[in-house]
């Protein structure tokens, strides 16, 4: 990814709202009262453009410029290029909060395709100057390891009570040849796992509570704890299964090694990339507000992609 999508997309949506306030209605409309005392739209239009406006301007010039290159470089980006980047988006909040944004923000579904389609033609434009060689790839994972690593899990079960007595009652029933998945149901007081008989899957050691954990890693495969006091009370636990902390190997790792690379490079690249759009584009400032705003760049860094 180009730079950190949800941020970029967080900024994009917050300055492409803001225009639209703009124009829609005379200045002296009222937008609101309060007892009496109206607020107009010019006041409205004057306060967002002293806070947001110089931001906002920039981010529609740096979005011409980008769509003009595209169109000048033959950067086509297909509908379905911009459908797995707003896959990949939604993915990443709760179900139904992607579009509950969206609409808060005043935007529709083409807003955000068009936000993309602009991070879309950067991140072509600057692949042009990104390379990553094996070499790279294997020098970043000899070094990092530690990020491909899977720590040793357990798998088990509990019987969730809120006292000491029913606890040991409990064990004592086990102990008795009493199933565990049956007194789980029966007895349990966890929501998430009493109606599985207390499976609560696999987990590593820092996924629950210490005092659970330590005993959960310490058992062996089918054994029974004793009563074990956690602040949510007194728990049973029999583990299930073990698997050993595991290292992927540099060719399992790569693919990931390489695309994380790749994204550092492109986001180095990005910001030349646009400088370098500023610095060729006749831009003329009719409002002196903003005539600090499109200042004479400085000379670009080597290794900036050329706008043409």
């Amino acid at each position: 990814m180009l730079r950190n999508r949800f941020a970029v997309f967080m900024f994009a949506v917050a300055l492409a709202a803001l225009p639209a306030l703009a124009g829609c209605a005379s200045e002296d409309k009222t937008v609101v009262s309060v007892n009496g005392e109206k607020i107009t739209k010019g006041q409205l239009d004057n306060r967002l453009e002293g806070q947001a406006g110089k931001p906002t301007l920039q981010q529609m010039v740096d979005t011409s410029l980008v769509l003009q290159y595209g169109k000048a470089n033959n950067i086509t980006v297909t509908d379905a290029e911009i459908q797995d980047q707003l896959t990949q988006l939604e993915g990443r909040f709760p179900p139904g909060q992607f579009d509950t944004i969206i609409k808060n923000q005043g935007l529709t579904m083409d807003d955000v395709k068009n936000i993309e389609r602009v991070q879309i033609i950067i991140k072509k434009a600057v692949d042009k100057q990104v390379n990553v060689t094996d070499a790279q790839v294997a020098d970043f994972y000899n070094k990092n390891k530690s990020l491909y690593a899977t720590p040793a899990q357990v798998r088990a079960r509990h019987i969730l009570v809120k006292t000491k007595a029913e606890a040991d009652s409990i064990e004592g029933q086990l102990k008795s040849g009493a199933d565990f998945a049956t007194l789980a149901k029966k007895d349990s007081t966890d929501p998430g796992s009493k109606a599985s008989g207390g499976e609560l899957g696999w987990f590593g050691p820092t996924q629950m509570v210490k005092p659970f954990s330590d005993v959960a890693f310490s058992l062996p495969v089918g054994q029974i704890s004793q009563p074990v006091q956690t602040p949510f009370g007194w728990h049973i636990i029999q583990v299930e299964g073990r698997r050993p902390a595991q290292t992927a190997s540099l060719a399992d790792s790569a693919p990931k090694v390489r695309q994380m690379l790749l994204q550092q490079a492109e986001a180095a690249q990005s910001g030349p990339f646009i400088q370098s759009l500023r610095s060729k584009a006749n831009i003329q400032i009719y409002d002196d507000r903003f005539n600090p705003l499109f200042p004479t760049p400085p000379p670009m860094a080597p290794g900036a992609p050329p706008t043409r």
